[in-house]
């Protein structure tokens, strides 16, 4: 059980890599959207409450106690639908165009439900 603890570590620090790569390409406007830059969009900076939850994930998942195992299952669950709610968010057709999803944002969300 003992490498469980590095998958998760492996997987948040992915989670914080893929924030920076490509999410979706709107390439009428030649705009690249990431989770911390919206190139113009009014998307915002979503990948900063990936960093502050991941953050979090990784204090919980260190420590020892049964209390901390269960705070960090509400931290999970938020994750996972942050990340939900941005991968169909700006990833939305909108004004009939629709970006082109880049490997960042399938990253988010499949480094999210691990």
């Amino acid at each position: 059980m003992r490498y469980m603890k590095w998958i998760g570590l492996g997987a948040a620090v992915l989670l914080v890599i893929s924030c920076f790569t490509p999410w979706v390409v709107i390439e009428s406007r030649n705009i690249t959207v990431s989770g911390i830059d919206a190139g113009g969009t009014n998307f915002g900076k979503p990948g900063y409450l990936h960093f502050f939850l991941t953050a979090l994930f990784i204090v919980f998942h260190f420590i020892p106690k049964v209390w901390a195992k269960r705070a960090n299952l509400p931290v999970l669950a938020l994750n996972l639908g942050w990340a939900i709610r941005n991968f169909f968010i700006i990833s939305a057709c909108q004004g009939g165009e629709c970006p082109v999803k880049k490997s960042g944002i399938w990253l988010v969300l499949i480094t999210s439900l691990l």
